[in-house]
């Protein structure tokens, strides 16, 4: 059997502190981290984010895109909050992830404390289509290996991608890079507006680090028992 485990993060998607609090406790003992996104942290503010994560591992995930400087400049920011995982966009370039990894490195000396710097390459809401309608002419597939040995040889830890990308990703840049899993969605539940879905299991076979779970988790009946039964979906695939 593997020695890989592919943890599981729920994401948090609500306007409301109580009720993302309401859902942190409840997941507190069956889930790896919880993820804060832009509708949380936008509503409720940077110090409700803080507050939040007290407790728990977090995934803050806000994309950042900007100029080099203004990304830095934010990141340097978001330091007290001390995430475990953060986010910007691949498409910023290699100069701005350049700049986000040495800021992190500044700010946090010891290196086992520095939040992981993950590139996001190509939402899980696009194909093909959505793709050319911004003028980039490759899959989806395509696009991800190209942004990711980017954002990887800029200083990424690692990568924000669909599962149907996993292992082209690994091909192409080995099993260092850590990569996080979006759009997954368990056997039966609805895809939402995501497009490149798999299950818990397929994304754990596959190589998955991490696995993002919203929506099935959040609107369960019993979210608790349900993280549970993914976390037990994970172990057999491992």
């Amino acid at each position: 059997m593997s020695t890989h485990r592919t943890r599981l993060i729920a994401a948090l998607d609500t306007p409301s502190y109580e009720q993302a609090a309401h859902w942190s406790a409840a997941l507190e003992d069956s889930v790896d981290a919880i993820k804060l996104g832009l509708e949380f942290t936008y509503a409720c503010g940077l110090d409700a984010v803080q507050k939040l994560s007290a407790s728990q591992k977090l995934f803050l995930d806000l994309k950042l895109h900007d100029i080099p400087n203004t990304v830095a400049s934010g990141l340097r920011a978001l330091t007290p909050i001390q995430p475990v995982l953060t986010t910007i966009h691949a498409l910023g370039g290699a100069e701005m992830i350049a700049r986000s990894r040495a800021v992190l490195e500044e700010e946090f000396a010891e290196a086992t404390q520095r939040p992981k710097l993950l590139a996001v390459t190509v939402l899980t809401s696009m194909n093909e289509q959505a793709l050319s309608d911004i003028g980039i002419n490759a899959t989806p597939l395509e696009e991800v290996v190209r942004l990711g040995r980017m954002a990887i040889n800029a200083g990424a830890d690692g990568l924000v991608c669909s599962a149907h990308e996993i292992t082209a990703l690994r091909d192409a840049l080995g099993d260092k890079p850590e990569l996080i899993v979006p759009g997954i969605r368990p056997a039966g539940s609805q895809t939402d507006d995501q497009k490149r879905v798999m299950t818990p299991g397929q994304a754990a076979k596959a190589g998955a680090d991490w696995i993002v779970v919203g929506r099935p988790i959040t609107r369960a009946a019993n979210p608790a028992q349900t993280a549970r039964d993914i976390q037990e979906e994970l172990q057999a695939a491992s």
